[in-house]
């Protein structure tokens, strides 16, 4: 983003006010839109669901963003690129934001910004101050079990968002910050990913006649969610096929020929690997296969038609079993 408009720092941070100053510059959707890299459509659904859109009212039918408003948009994509799902990025950026000092005015550092978010996460559940306890003595088969014994109390989905992701998240802030716990990350990641798989039931007799491919995007490695995903559909009697991590496109279309399937949804963590294109490549069939964009990755590409956007796995889980049976 060029610095034109750009809002003014304090102290190494972001400065946040509650409401527009006479006379400060206003920005129309569009020219937000351009700043911050998404569709238009994507801010004005931002607002509609997650309230998180400009504070002051103006003339006319159109509204237009403060610099803070700017400012609260930019704190909600560090906290979606850091894994967090649309409504828990919007719900931290307006808290962040909202939390009055001197001279009503919020001051959160950019570098302090993840911080803030993973200690939200982390004061959810004893379940994520024990995980962590465990993975950080690399103690795996201690870490194994309380992953499946979440489970077996709160289901796949809710550990996923509740459990998982907050020390996950944790890991991967301090190995971006440090350099360390990588080998921590990979140890929750494997156990996870073991309970996944236990945790998904075979369906033998689908409730839907035709299965639901699921995949990550083209270069996109981040397959747990995924996994997660087939467990919850499986719970649930809905057959899928599992095509994991990195699928190429030319390998998605080739599978959507073969097994006719009813719905394909693709997978993508990070922004860089979520490309409209892989969509254009899957073929049209005699019976239509719905197409579902998951995973955080997806917010601000602009999507065909035909693509259904899935902000986060509770969602996804619903929206597929509902269209597919």
């Amino acid at each position: 983003m060029g610095d034109h408009g750009r809002v003014p720092l304090v102290d190494g941070g972001v400065s946040f006010v509650s409401s527009a100053v006479p006379g400060e510059e206003t920005l129309p959707v569009a020219a937000v839109a351009r700043r911050l890299g998404v569709a238009p459509a994507t801010l004005r659904t931002w607002d509609r669901r997650y309230g998180i859109g400009p504070r002051a009212h103006t003339t006319g039918r159109h509204r237009r963003y403060t610099q803070a408003d700017v400012a609260r948009l930019e704190l909600m994509q560090q906290a979606l690129l850091r894994g967090a799902t649309p409504a828990e990025a919007a719900g931290y950026a307006l808290r962040a934001t909202e939390r009055p000092q001197a001279e009503d005015v919020q001051v959160v550092a950019p570098r302090d910004a993840g911080a803030m978010l993973l200690r939200e996460f982390s004061t959810r559940s004893s379940s994520v101050l024990g995980l962590s306890r465990a993975a950080m003595a690399m103690d795996a088969v201690s870490t194994q079990q309380l992953i499946e014994d979440s489970i077996g109390e709160l289901g796949v989905v809710p550990v996923w968002h509740d459990v998982l992701r907050p020390v996950l998240s944790a890991l991967a802030s301090r190995w971006a910050q440090s350099g360390e716990c990588v080998e921590v990350e990979h140890l929750v990641h494997e156990c996870a990913l073991s309970a996944m798989i236990r945790a998904t039931p075979v369906v033998t007799a689908p409730r839907n006649p035709r299965p639901v491919l699921l995949c990550c995007a083209p270069d996109e490695r981040h397959s747990l969610p995924l996994y997660v995903l087939r467990a919850a559909l499986a719970s649930g009697g809905i057959g899928t096929q599992m095509l994991g991590a990195a699928l190429p496109e030319a390998a998605l279309a080739a599978a959507v020929r073969r097994t006719g399937p009813a719905a394909v949804a693709v997978w993508a963590q990070l922004p860089r690997h979520a490309r409209a294109e892989v969509f254009d490549q899957v073929p049209r069939t005699r019976q239509r296969v719905r197409l579902f964009a998951c995973g955080p990755g997806w917010f601000s590409t602009e999507l065909p038609d035909r693509v259904d956007r899935l902000d986060d796995l509770t969602e996804a889980v619903h929206r597929i079993e509902t269209l597919v049976t």
